[in-house]
Formats: C-alpha cells, sequence, structure tokens
C-alpha cells in the first residue's frame, strides 16, 4: 500500500513539473486578465480577453471564426472594447446586424495583414521606408505603420491614427497587436 501512495505521489509531482516545465517554455502575455498562449491559435487565445469580446462577438458575427482558426500565419491588429466604444453610438450594433454581415467582414478583415509580422519587422519595414511602411490588408486595403516616440502607431486610410498598446502577442497561427482604435477603410 505504502507503494502505491507513493508511486502516486510520483506521478502527481511528475505531471506538476510537466505541466510547470511546459507553461515555462511558453512565454504567454497577459491580454484582458487572461494568458495569450503561442500553442493556441488566434481565435481559442482572443476569446479569453475580457477586452476584446466585443471584437469576438464581430468575428463570429462576420463568420470568420473558421478563417482566423486556420493555419495563417496572420497579423491581427486587435481592437479592444474600449476602441470600439470609441466609434459613434449605434455602430456595433449595425455591423452586428445579418444583414451588414459583408460591411463587417470587410472591418474586420481590414484589421488582418497576410504573414506574421512581429513589431521588430514592423520597424524594420518603417526604417527601410524612410519613416513609414505601407502594409496590405487581407480586406485589400492599405494600413501605414509609422512611429510616434518608441509608440508604434498605425494610421489608416481615413487618416485616423491607433496606437499599439501591446505588441507581439504571438499565437499558432501568427501574432496579435493590441490596438486603441478602429482602422477603417475608404
Amino acid at each position: 500500500m505504502k507503494t502505491s501512495k507513493f508511486i502516486t505521489g510520483a506521478i502527481a509531482a511528475m505531471a506538476l513539473f510537466v505541466s510547470v516545465t511546459a507553461s515555462a517554455q511558453e512565454k504567454t502575455v497577459m491580454v484582458g486578465g487572461a494568458a495569450m498562449y503561442p500553442s493556441k491559435n488566434i481565435v481559442e487565445n482572443a476569446v479569453n480577453s475580457k477586452d476584446h469580446t466585443t471584437l469576438v462577438a464581430a468575428v463570429k458575427a462576420a463568420g470568420l471564426v473558421e478563417t482566423l482558426s486556420g493555419k495563417g500565419p496572420f497579423t491581427v491588429f486587435a481592437p479592444t472594447n474600449a476602441a470600439f466604444d470609441k466609434l459613434p453610438k449605434g455602430t456595433v450594433e449595425t455591423l452586428l446586424k445579418p444583414e451588414n454581415k459583408k460591411m463587417l467582414q470587410g472591418v474586420l478583415t481590414y484589421h488582418v495583414v497576410a504573414g506574421q509580422w512581429n513589431a521588430s519587422d514592423i520597424a524594420k519595414a518603417i526604417k527601410t521606408g524612410g519613416g513609414k511602411a505601407e502594409l496590405k490588408t487581407v480586406q485589400g486595403g492599405k494600413l501605414w505603420a509609422m512611429m510616434d516616440g518608441k509608440k508604434l502607431v498605425l494610421k489608416d486610410e481615413k487618416g485616423m491614427k491607433v496606437t499599439v498598446a501591446i505588441a507581439d502577442v504571438n499565437q499558432s497561427n501568427g501574432v496579435i497587436h493590441v490596438v486603441d482604435g478602429v482602422l477603417m477603410h475608404k
């Protein structure tokens, strides 16, 4: 009986060690009170962020869950709930209506760039571009990245600027950069 308890205890200790070791090897970033795991995809991580409930609802309403769960890689500039709150009253509700699905897809895919663009990659492109880098979105529009001091800033086609609040949230299928505004195309 003592041997059985010893083996059970040893197995539990090994499981804990493996779990802690795996977590230590997986560099997580906290977003919206939740750990973002590099081994999970964009959607699997985003659903746990309290700061991205509006974005997750929009991704679901737009039918983009499968796409953003796919292989990628994708770079997503993810607006927070507070960013969506800055839009004119009723905008989010209007976009979430089934009859506006195409428009919502356009808004969301304007926040996605093909490939994995970490902050250092964007910074290199900005330097190469003489202070500005042009990024083509999955929607087909353009974003311009630039630095404002040490802050990475994006400008949309309407001239609005948003700041990257949290950069390099790595995912299994790309990277998320949390932004403080909603980007709009023409």
